[in-house]
């Protein structure tokens, strides 16, 4: 029987939830630090454990069926592969930092100047949108130093909270891209390993939109029932059921991660009482 493929990170930021995202889809590995290939025990699917850089080459080159990977480096890579996923962890930026006593006065500082970066593909992509002619310095790691030992006027590199600049005396001055990791894949799969990641993605999907949402239970004066429903959508429409007390019911239904509070404020204003708010494990249209 076919098996798919699935290359991720061996070590770094993405390995740990991309390997936490597989088994919230029911994917079980046996234990064991070190290996390089997984099986699973209940799910037809190998992970192959890699350095970063190298999950899109074997992606590309039909070693991995599919990969999880920092947008940043499937983009710096610049290689035939689709992105299937955006999978909602590890986010981070790509930005442009010079030194912190620069006077920085917008992109065309710099004009004729040098930058030294990991990402030389997108960095020169970005440069030619801004209309902007700089020199590029690849390096390929400890590139916050640059502007210190006089290799590069700035740096663009990636960013999470920004410490690692402060650090070393720089100050982000101009975001050149936002990423997080993807699920990529080659574009040669069979028909059988095409059923299998149909599958995997269908488990994924249900994944992220739980993590997107929550589940909220309140009680709702009847004559206020009309106005909360109109705030409280869920998938379709909320359930409602009747209380015991006279001119009460229980309404049930999901909100949006993101407009949590919002709702929350909205609803006790229009009388909800006994407000309760779960996470979701899955959640299947």
């Amino acid at each position: 029987m076919s098996k798919l493929k699935i290359a991720i990170q061996k070590s770094g930021r993405l390995s740990e939830k991309s390997l936490e995202l597989l088994k919230e889809c029911g994917i079980k590995f046996p234990n064991g630090g070190g290996k390089l290939i997984a099986e699973s025990k209940n799910f037809p699917i190998e992970v192959l454990f890699l350095r970063d850089d190298d999950v899109t080459k074997y992606v590309e080159q039909q070693v991995a069926d599919i990969g999880i990977v920092g947008e940043n480096v499937y983009l710096e890579a610049n290689l035939p592969v689709k992105v299937l996923e955006y999978l909602g962890f590890g986010s981070c930026r790509l930005s442009l930092a010079v030194s912190k006593e620069v006077d920085y006065t917008g992109i065309t500082y710099f004009e004729g100047k040098k930058i030294a970066t990991s990402y030389p593909f997108i960095l020169e992509k970005y440069l030619k949108q801004q209309g902007v002619n700089a020199s590029i310095e690849f390096i390929s790691g400890s590139v916050e130093i640059a502007p210190s030992i006089g290799l590069a006027n700035g740096v663009c590199d990636i960013v999470s909270s920004g410490s690692t600049l402060m650090s070393n005396g720089l100050k982000e001055v101009d975001k050149v891209l936002d990423s997080q990791a993807v699920l990529i894949s080659n574009q040669a799969l069979g028909e059988e390993k095409q059923v299998l990641l149909d599958k995997l993605l269908f488990r994924i999907k249900s994944v992220l939109n739980a993590k997107e949402r929550k589940y909220i239970l309140l009680n709702a004066p009847n004559d206020k029932l009309e106005q909360i429903i109109s705030i409280l959508p869920g998938m379709k429409s909320p359930t409602v059921l009747p209380l015991a007390d006279e001119g009460w019911s229980s309404l049930h239904s999901v909100i949006q991660e993101d407009q949590f509070w919002d709702i929350i404020d909205e609803l006790k204003a229009l009388g909800a009482e006994g407000i309760l708010v779960a996470p979701i494990e899955k959640m299947i249209y």
